[in-house]
């Protein structure tokens, strides 16, 4: 017996891990591959084990015994610190106590989750504890990872789980060009290649988010590795073989050459692919049936994002790193997991071709034109229906379905065609809503076998039973017939045996434990016939069996067991039968998808009262009254604003207010024109794009410590990245550029990058700014332009008003701003003084203007009247007069402007007292 718990193992069990066995497995030499020294000292089972967990070091093999997956050694003692469980010790093996935990096997995936990050092998029996001589066959039939994930239990259900890999390319001379890149959703079967330059692997991967990275054990010649890669995964090195790559890349899409999916010359990539595809084979013990198609993208196929402006514009993950309030989280309101995840794809995905936007434009503009009854309100409620196809159709790929996906896929199936009839009123109206309605056709044989085979509602794992529909199979149904009739026949035999006995209370019962028996009470035994054995003593009772009830227990626990049987053989046939139907299973899911981020988009668009936008092959961003999509949504009321950019007009200088308003400016113009081509309309009155190839982010400031990297650094490295990759066709956000070093050397660095911005990249440009001598650029350069966010001051306090107007800021309201953040009353005093100390220093010394606090020198009059002059026109200090002596103020004087009285305990006050006393008699006794 293997059926023993954790805990209960005896040495009476010949599979218990500690216990003696003369059943032999050959001992294993020494001088065999992979064999485990002094392995012939072990119990055969334990024995069994170390074969097995030699294969896979570094990893927590669950080892099935009976009802449990064990873990043995120092696999137990990590299992029971990360899934909190009891760590016991049973037996011993080689002179040596073993240790062990374990997990009941129907709850394997809740332990799963916490265990796919350091990789779990799963050894399954595959013998027959019955026949077995020794200990049952087992192997390893998957391997869970962060990167192949397919159970339900275990993936997010609105984002993918990516396995990566990563593979230089060199030139002949062993000069690193770039890097292949191969990565695979195994859960909905999508393969996709790129190779890039080494510097952009970092935004590649950010825009992959992989769960699981494969990168050579030789790093010689190899990259930095970026952050972002999700569990790192080394392989050998050979896997990575170009030539191997394509040899397997043929035979998985069953193809003589590459060449009709563009990567015959990606070799770097089809490497990558190679120890990709080998890898997933690897873990999942099955051929990757669904893998039946290629993608290779292009940089120039989707507008580039680089990693922070994903994290700036808070797509998918607010700076916070919550999930919420986002762009994502906004626009999804799709009524499936599919549509949630593909919307996702598309946000990280803006296709370059505005063709493309147009047509998603074209079937959301049909969707909301859809008549009463079938709107886009009725197709949303249609989709709520319909089950996450692209999974289940992974899972059955690799036979992992379980009886309630075959179900949920025939339920379905069962629903496209009300989906059409929602969409036919309008199909005419959109290409694209043409294309999905071909799509949405249910595979006739697959759907026909999918209804006669699975029950209703079935069980939820096989083993269960009551998963393959009655009539499906006539065997099973006589089996069945057998098991479930045993009710009647029980009522019958209670009943003669009351009568042949004149025992009235006699009944006859079955429980698990102790199969069928006639209870009779203690104070009737006397009346129990000769043919009556003894089955079980209670207090109070007695349990017999008769012949008849032996045979017939017989009968009815065999068939039970070989309904089980046949039903577990059916299941496995099924998934078999259903196999050549996977390319319509993943049409269909394709179609559902698109089908709902569409009627999402329609939904948002509806409710939020967006537009569409236009496209243009004339460069400019042209977008009247628009408005920031997510913080919209978080406020009562918000000021809308128009950014125009165009061929003369490239770069608008945004000065204002802390709090006025730039950054969200800035980001809502990014964030419109993202969604234009992602194909969704637009929170404005009107919009209308010209070519955008890039959008790149300098906002915000952070530091790296890791990488051992300054706030300024950080700032530096980002600009470096915008300066060096902006185009004519990008649009740059540049949020106060040269803040993190001296003011001068700020300055200085903001001018020269906003010009070099102006002159060479010539890119759509929104540069905020707090220098005040860079309002005066416009003068030097006609296409740049001054714009203002205004507020005004009202009753000791400052209102902001949220509203871009043409021409520069006078002021930055900077004290106003710290008051409002609550800084003490005592600070914002001693600032303005300080404030104005410099503003009357900069009479004598003309300078630079810093910020926008001040005047600029040439408009504060001296004492005669006169301005001053700019030092260049007069550079002889001596000629210069100086300016007029100022006396210095009271020094108690000062100290008493700097009290807070609201703030002084009555100790402090006495002590105050004192301390002006002596700065008074100490300024007496100075001498004049």
């Amino acid at each position: 017996m293997e059926n023993v718990p954790v805990g209960e193992h005896t040495r009476n069990n010949p599979e218990s891990p500690g216990s003696p066995s003369n059943r032999g497995l050959n001992d294993v030499q020494a001088s065999e591959p992979g064999a485990i020294p002094e392995l012939r000292k072990h119990t055969p089972m334990m024995q069994q084990y170390l074969r097995i967990k030699a294969g896979h070091p570094g990893t927590l093999v669950l080892y099935r015994m009976g009802d449990f997956y064990e873990l043995f050694y120092e696999d137990a003692e990590k299992a029971a610190r990360l899934l909190d469980l009891t760590l016991t010790q049973r037996g011993a093996s080689a002179g040596n106590p073993i240790k062990m935990a374990g997990v009941p096997h129907h709850s394997l995936e809740q332990y799963l989750v916490k265990l796919e990050g350091a990789g779990a092998p799963i050894c399954e029996q595959i013998g027959d504890p019955a026949t077995s001589k020794g200990p049952v066959e087992r192997k390893v039939i998957r391997i869970v990872t962060p990167g192949t994930l397919t159970d339900a239990a275990l993936l997010a259900d609105k984002s993918d789980a990516y396995l990566l890999a990563l593979a230089p390319a060199h030139n002949r001379r062993g000069t690193l060009t770039g890097v292949g890149l191969a990565w695979l959703n195994l859960a909905s079967g999508t393969l996709r290649l790129a190779e890039v330059r080494a510097d952009q692997v970092a935004a590649a991967v950010e825009r992959i988010r992989p769960a699981e990275t494969l990168v050579s054990d030789n790093a010689t010649g190899a990259p930095a590795l970026p952050p972002n890669v999700g569990t790192l995964t080394r392989v050998p090195a050979w896997h990575f073989d170009p030539a191997a790559g394509v040899q397997r890349l043929c035979e998985q899409l069953s193809v003589a050459r590459l060449d009709g999916f563009g990567a015959q010359a990606l070799t770097a990539a089809c490497g990558a692919a190679g120890a990709l595809l080998l890898y997933a084979a690897q873990t999942q013990g099955q051929q990757l049936r669904h893998i039946r198609s290629l993608k290779v993208e292009h940089e120039s196929e989707y507008i580039g994002l680089d990693p922070a402006t994903r994290r700036n514009l808070e797509l998918t993950e607010t700076l916070r790193g919550t999930d919420s309030p986002t762009l994502l989280s906004l626009l999804d309101a799709c009524s499936t997991s599919m549509g949630s995840r593909l919307l996702r794809h598309w946000l990280h995905h803006a296709p370059r071709d505005p063709a493309v936007a147009r047509a998603r434009q074209q079937a959301i503009s049909a969707l909301l034109d859809g008549p009463p009854g079938n709107d886009v309100d009725a197709l949303r409620h249609s989709l709520r229906q319909i089950a996450d196809v692209e999974r289940i159709t992974g899972r059955l790929a690799l036979l992992s379905a379980r009886p309630r996906d075959l179900a949920s896929l025939r339920d379905t199936f069962g629903k496209l065609p009300e989906l059409r009839e929602r969409i036919a009123p309008i199909v005419a109206q959109s290409t694209s809503l043409q294309q999905l309605d071909a799509s949405l056709r249910a595979p006739p044989d697959c759907t026909a076998l999918l209804q006669r085979a699975i029950a209703a509602e079935p069980a939820a794992m096989v083993r269960d039973g009551g998963v393959i529909a009655r009539g499906y199979d006539p065997e099973l149904d006589e089996l069945r017939d057998i098991s479930e009739n045993c009710g009647q026949f029980l009522v019958d035999l209670e009943s003669r045996e009351r009568a042949r006995t004149g025992i009235s209370n006699l009944r006859v019962e079955y429980n698990k434990v102790h199969g069928f028996y006639i209870e009779v009470t203690r104070g009737q035994t006397d009346k129990v016939p000769h043919d009556y054995r003894r089955r079980q003593t209670l207090k109070n009772a007695e349990r017999y069996i008769t012949p008849e009830l032996k045979a017939f227990e017989d009968k009815a626990l065999s068939a039970q067991e070989r309904a089980l049987a046949r039903e577990r053989a059916l299941f496995d046939a099924l998934l078999q039968a259903l196999l050549p139907h996977i390319g319509d299973c993943q049409r269909v899911a394709c179609a559902l998808a698109e089908l709902d981020v569409l009627a999402s988009l329609a939904e948002r668009a509806r409710a939020l009262d967006w537009v569409a936008p236009s496209f243009d092959k004339q460069a400019g961003i042209d977008i009247e009254q628009g408005r920031h999509p997510v913080v919209q949504a978080q406020v009562e009321q918000f000021i809308a604003n128009d950014c125009r950019l165009c061929a003369e007009r490239k770069l608008l200088l945004v000065t204002g207010p802390n709090m006025g308003g730039k950054s969200t400016f800035m980001r809502q113009s990014a964030l419109i024109t993202l969604m234009a081509y992602i194909g969704s309309y637009v929170p404005a009155k009107r919009a209308c794009f010209g070519p955008v190839d890039q959008i790149f982010t300098r906002i915000g400031a952070a530091d790296d410590l890791a990488g051992g990297r300054s706030t300024f650094m950080v700032e530096m490295t980002e600009a470096a990245a915008i300066l060096n990759d902006a185009t004519p066709q990008s649009l740059v956000l540049m949020d106060e550029i040269g803040r993190g070093t001296s003011t001068f050397d700020g300055l200085a660095l903001a001018w020269a990058i906003a010009r070099h911005l102006i002159s060479h990249n010539r890119s759509y440009t929104l540069f905020a700014t707090h220098y005040f001598e860079l309002t005066q650029l416009p003068a030097q350069f006609p296409t740049a332009a001054n714009v203002h966010l205004s507020a005004v001051e009202h009753d000791h306090g400052i209102v902001f008003l949220h509203a871009v107007n043409e021409g520069p800021a006078n002021q930055s309201y900077g004290l106003q701003v710290a008051q409002l953040a609550g800084i003490p009353q005592a600070v914002i005093r001693a600032a303005r003084r300080h404030l104005v100390l410099l503003e009357q220093q900069s009479l004598g010394q003309p300078a630079p203007q810093l910020d926008l606090f001040a005047s600029t020198p040439q408009e504060v009059p001296d004492t005669t009247g006169q301005q001053h002059a700019d030092p260049a026109d007069n550079p002889d200090p001596a000629s210069s007069e100086a300016p007029p002596s100022r006396i210095a103020p009271h020094a108690a004087l000062e100290r008493l402007r700097e009290i807070d009285p609201d703030a002084l305990r009555p100790r402090d006050a006495l002590d105050l007292l004192y301390e002006l006393r002596e700065l008074v008699q100490r300024t007496d006794r100075k001498p004049c």
